[in-house]
């Protein structure tokens, strides 16, 4: 059982809570100073605790250290998220995964204590850019900076022959983790599969490689 506290439970804090809540194998734990907020999630939590975030005492309350990870869901109020980061990090948090609103929130939430921030502008927006700027990919998700995960459709000179015949990792420097066929993903590619027109690819691949190919 996973065990995660969520501090503060605002617009995005609120979607992470009941996104989570639909795994079994995962606790939540919430706090927040809004009652309401608190109270309108308590059928998705394990616990939760109304109180000032940015109060050392009532932070220190929580446990932190207790739980695999803490996220700070403060987008709104930039220094009281700066601060909250570095709280949780000095009290032992294993992994703080912090909430930013602009680009230059996230090198300072990094220099603060955050092990991972989310910019959920910045991501949904790299991630339309991409999708939609070349007429092969169909679908995009980053994995870092520099990889990803696309889903793109067959190459025309692909179709009709096996992955082995087509050499496809060393030819287009990508490796083929699945395809997908009327909306259903399947995992686990071997090298005798055949590339079908109707069919899309999943494939991980640098960046800058795979838009070269399509290019």
């Amino acid at each position: 059982m996973k065990s995660f506290l969520i501090i503060g439970v605002g617009k995005f804090g609120n979607h992470l809570v009941t996104n989570f809540a639909k795994y079994d194998d995962i606790e939540i734990m919430i706090i927040d100073e809004n009652e309401e907020k608190v109270d309108a999630l308590l059928p998705f939590v394990a616990n939760a605790k109304i109180g000032d975030c940015t109060n050392e005492e009532v932070v220190a309350s929580l446990g932190v250290s207790n739980f695999d990870k803490c996220f700070v869901c403060i987008g709104e109020n930039f220094q009281n998220s700066l601060e909250v980061t570095s709280m949780v990090k000095e009290l032992g948090a294993k992994k703080v995964i912090s909430l930013a609103s602009r680009d230059i929130h996230k090198k300072f939430l990094y220099r603060n204590g955050a092990d991972y921030v989310i910019y959920p502008d910045y991501d949904i927006a790299e991630r339309m850019a991409r999708k939609y700027s070349k007429e092969n990919i169909i679908d995009y998700m980053a994995i870092d900076s520099e990889y990803g995960i696309y889903e793109i459709k067959p190459f025309d000179d692909c179709i009709g022959k096996t992955v082995r015949d087509v050499n496809f990792r060393a030819k287009y420097h990508c490796n083929i983790i699945g395809y997908k066929k009327d909306g259903k993903s399947h995992m686990m590619v071997n090298p005798e599969y055949v590339f079908n027109e109707n069919e899309y690819l999943l494939v991980v691949s640098k960046n800058g490689d795979l838009d070269k190919i399509i290019n």
